[in-house]
């Protein structure tokens, strides 16, 4: 999977970020969600078989190339014209919760398919983290709090919005969940 990850590297020097910050339900505690999306278009300009070295043109005309590796199934069914897609989205939400006395934790769970053989080269993969810490302190005079994380080890931090500060207590859990996922296509050349 890491390797296929060089395609949509190459792909992504042709697009340019979208953020997109959207506010979680109302509740009286704090939360935030960001995410960030990438998708762009590119075109097989050259494709040489035997060394599996592709040269894809992106929208704005800037081409470059990469050699695939053995993971990119089905890459004979690649054509010079062809279209690739990519889509990459990175995404960070943070939620406080009352604490029914769950201690610190983390955790992380992947996931990635590929095509099968035979069909167009596509794949798709997700990785997300969720790591949990609890309220140690809140100085709302100085707008800071501490968090104690998995290892036990206490950091302090500034408060974005000192409002929040208002909406926590000392104890509350606080879960953080980092999530990336990528999805890669190929499509054949529509005829003109």
């Amino acid at each position: 999977m890491y390797k296929s990850l060089a395609l949509l590297a190459a792909l992504l020097l042709f697009a340019a970020p979208c953020w997109s910050d959207e506010s979680a339900p109302v509740s009286d505690k704090p939360s935030l969600y960001s995410s960030q999306t990438v998708k762009v278009t590119a075109v097989v300009e050259a494709i040489n078989h035997e060394t599996r070295e592709v040269t894809l043109r992106g929208p704005e005309g800037n081409a470059t190339s990469f050699v695939a590796s053995e993971e990119a199934r089905n890459l004979d069914q690649v054509s010079v014209g062809d279209i690739v897609m990519a889509e990459y989205e990175q995404s960070l939400s943070i939620e406080v919760f009352a604490n029914d006395g769950t201690v610190p934790g983390a955790g992380a769970i992947a996931a990635a398919g590929r095509s099968e053989k035979g069909e167009m080269p596509g794949m798709a993969a997700i990785d997300a983290q969720v790591v949990t810490a609890t309220v140690e302190e809140i100085n709302i005079e100085a707008n800071t709090f501490k968090l104690k994380g998995p290892s036990g080890e206490v950091k302090e931090y500034v408060a974005q919005d000192p409002e929040n500060l208002k909406k926590a207590a000392v104890g509350d859990l606080v879960v953080i969940t980092y999530t990336e996922a990528i999805a890669i296509s190929v499509e054949k050349a529509t005829a003109e």
